[in-house]
């Protein structure tokens, strides 16, 4: 992953598929508060996977980058608190 850091996805939307530049990602459901448990999600040779938890189908796409996601509101950014630790 770039910068090491796995990346997170959610499905506030409520979409049925999401598609996705990375094979290997966390999928928290929708927005905190109201996220489920983070659960890392990895592809390996497939091309798509279900999150057990919300039942999103996430779909690899070559030509989005490891920071996109279609629909783009899809991929979570972690509020700075949080990132700094500062809770």
């Amino acid at each position: 992953m770039a910068g090491g850091k796995t990346p997170k996805f959610c499905n506030e939307a409520g979409v049925r598929v999401i598609h996705v530049g990375v094979k290997e990602f966390e999928c928290i459901g929708a927005k905190p508060p109201f996220d489920h448990p983070h659960v890392f999600l990895d592809m390996g040779r497939e091309n798509e996977i279900v999150c057990g938890y919300c039942s999103t189908l996430y779909k690899f796409d070559p030509a989005l980058k490891e920071d996109e996601s279609r629909p783009a509101d899809a991929l979570y950014h972690e509020p700075a608190h949080a990132v700094a630790g500062h809770g």
